[in-house]
């Protein structure tokens, strides 16, 4: 799946597990526009994921973490925080 997809899916699994509706997002968003990102046909910009993050009460991180569990699924939660962990200490962040 590609990840234009799994972001559009992420965002409307989170807004489900919070009980939100598309029209609880009025001050951030158009329902019209919501629905084309839930449904993976428009790529929201940082700006944006990070106004629906603030919304919903998640790290926009979150948001990405979920969309690229799902365009891979034999990858766990735990892998991927690991892999990005790593990548943090080859950058000398950690």
């Amino acid at each position: 799946m590609k990840i234009q997809k799994a972001l559009g899916l992420a965002i409307k699994e989170i807004r489900l597990s919070k009980q939100l509706t598309q029209e609880f997002f009025s001050d951030v968003s158009s329902r019209t526009y919501l629905s084309v990102l839930e449904t993976g046909k428009k790529r929201p910009s940082v700006e944006k994921i990070d106004d629906l993050a603030n919304a919903m009460g998640v790290h926009p991180l979150t948001i990405l973490t979920l969309a690229y569990l799902i365009t891979n699924e034999e990858m766990s939660l735990d892998d991927l925080q690991g892999k990005v962990s790593n990548e943090f200490r080859e950058l000398n962040r950690a």
